[in-house]
């Protein structure tokens, strides 16, 4: 979606811009399909902080996206384009032929009015339609797809993105994810046709430190400015490298481009070409 930069009137807009939000049609939930958690700023079922630098920010309900589309043959109707403080990517409001309303991720093209089927067989290939990968031609973008059978999409779900069919031979679909992995998906998982709404969503600039806290963001302060006692990279004099090898995390771990994936994943056979 389009970009707005303001004048540089202060600091603060100097760098700044926001998104225009041209293609949303209703700003207030459908009350039957959210939720309102607890909020919790990062900490575990044991009051313990699991995930740092989390705390405040705007109040937000989580809405209940559909990532299964488990409504088969039944046609839907878009009824709306809605924002979702929780991801990217837009959702839209459907209303299926018997009645039951959902939220779905919305592909680039999709319009209120437009009507979407998900189905365990071959449908029209337009975007928003859901199927399995071996009914849909090969160079289509997809995305929400799924890993294993009927469990749900898991790839391929944030703002603009989509992955590409390259292949599909015998039991498997070979697929250009956008990290840029070739892997293979058993040829039976669902996937939605078109890529993703929001594509502009990494051109947005905060421009100041506020915006980010309203975002549930808190401040981190760099190791370098702590002392030792509190950081690996605390201590010295003045501004001085951080005196070791590699960077490491406040308690002693490697950071900053360490490979997190386990060797031995099981899933690892499925990956014909690793990511950049």
């Amino acid at each position: 979606m389009p970009v707005k930069v303001y004048k540089k009137n202060d600091s603060g807009r100097r760098f700044a811009s926001v998104d225009t939000y041209e293609d949303i049609t209703r700003f207030k939930p459908e009350k039957s399909l959210i939720l309102k958690p607890k909020r919790r700023n990062g900490r575990s079922s044991s009051g313990l902080i699991t995930v740092r630098h989390r705390g405040g920010g705007n109040r937000r309900a989580y809405r209940l996206v559909d990532f299964r589309l488990a409504k088969y043959d039944i046609p839907a109707e878009v009824l709306s384009i809605e924002y979702d403080p929780n991801r990217g990517a837009r959702i839209a409001l459907v209303k299926y032929g018997d009645g039951v309303k959902s939220y779905i991720l919305v592909p680039i093209g999709l319009k209120v009015g437009d009507r979407i089927i998900s189905s365990k067989s071959k449908v029209e290939a337009k975007s928003g339609n859901r199927m399995p990968l071996e009914f849909i031609p090969v160079g289509f973008v997809v995305h929400n797809i799924e890993l294993q059978p009927c469990k749900g999409g898991q790839l391929a779900r944030g703002a603009g993105n989509g992955a590409q069919i390259l292949a599909v031979e015998g039991k498997y679909a070979t697929l250009k994810l956008p990290s840029g992995e070739t892997r293979r998906v058993a040829k039976e998982c669902a996937a939605s046709i078109g890529q993703l709404s929001n594509p502009d969503r990494n051109l947005v600039r905060l421009g100041k430190a506020g915006r980010k806290r309203h975002m549930g963001w808190r401040p981190e302060v760099r190791g370098k400015a702590m002392n030792p006692v509190d950081h690996p990279h605390g201590g010295g004099e003045g501004h001085n490298p951080i005196g070791m090898r590699r960077p490491e995390n406040p308690w002693g771990k490697p950071a900053l481009g360490v490979k997190t994936r386990k060797r031995k994943k099981w899933s690892n056979k499925m990956i014909i070409k690793h990511r950049k």
